[in-house]
């Protein structure tokens, strides 16, 4: 805790800085992390069942699976179903609009990591240059001043831009792995949309044609 302690007050106030940012980069990650355990679904199990149902037509017993199933495709059937016991017409337009709801509930706050993930290591450099500049300034106002005097306010002045570094890799890591696992939900909730409305249409035309 000391040698931390130390490390962060060498580093000066860009450290603390760089710091906070990590904290709220973990912070984030394992936010989005177990949001996307909670609703990562198997999309393809949900849409039998639900097909099952509606073969039936059990509009209700249908919904309810929706409601006690988590994640946007889920909430998105949902509002399929709901359309088509409504009698609306164009049910693709209703899936649209029900992915628009969607989706930034997926990405929201990746964006800000990613932006971390670039703004960290810009922060550390900026450490190491204004630490440089007081080393010169030093070297100019003691013409006596020898190399191992400024050895230490050098190395302080490094400090920044490995913290910055150190915590951005991770950071652009994270950001690749949650966009991923958003992709891959986002690609799930476009499969199950298109089946649901071709399942549905072919439902509203045999119930036009009796």
């Amino acid at each position: 805790m000391g040698m931390f302690l130390n490390l962060m007050s060498n580093g000066g106030p860009m450290m603390w800085l760089i710091l906070a940012g990590g904290v709220f980069a973990l912070f984030f990650f394992l936010k989005k992390t177990f949001q996307f355990h909670r609703e990562e679904i198997n999309v393809r199990e949900l849409l039998r069942g639900l097909t099952n149902v509606l073969e039936r037509d059990g509009i209700v017993e249908a919904l309810t699976l929706c409601d006690n199933t988590p994640g946007p495709a889920a909430r998105m059937l949902g509002a399929a179903i709901l359309a088509y016991e409504r009698g609306d017409e164009n049910i693709r337009q209703v899936l649209d609009d029900a992915a628009l709801d969607e989706l930034p509930k997926l990405e929201r706050h990746l964006n800000f990591i990613g932006t971390l993930a670039f703004v960290l290591p810009l922060l550390g450099f900026l450490g190491t240059v204004l630490g440089m500049v007081q080393t010169f300034e030093s070297i100019n106002s003691s013409a006596s001043l020898a190399i191992s005097g400024i050895s230490g306010p050098m190395m302080s002045a490094l400090l920044t831009t490995a913290a910055g570094l150190t915590v951005a890799i991770p950071c652009h890591l994270a950001y690749n792995y949650l966009a991923s696992r958003a992709n891959a939900i986002t690609l799930d909730m476009e499969k199950a949309a298109g089946e649901i409305a071709s399942f549905l249409e072919r439902k509203q035309h045999k119930k036009a044609e009796k």
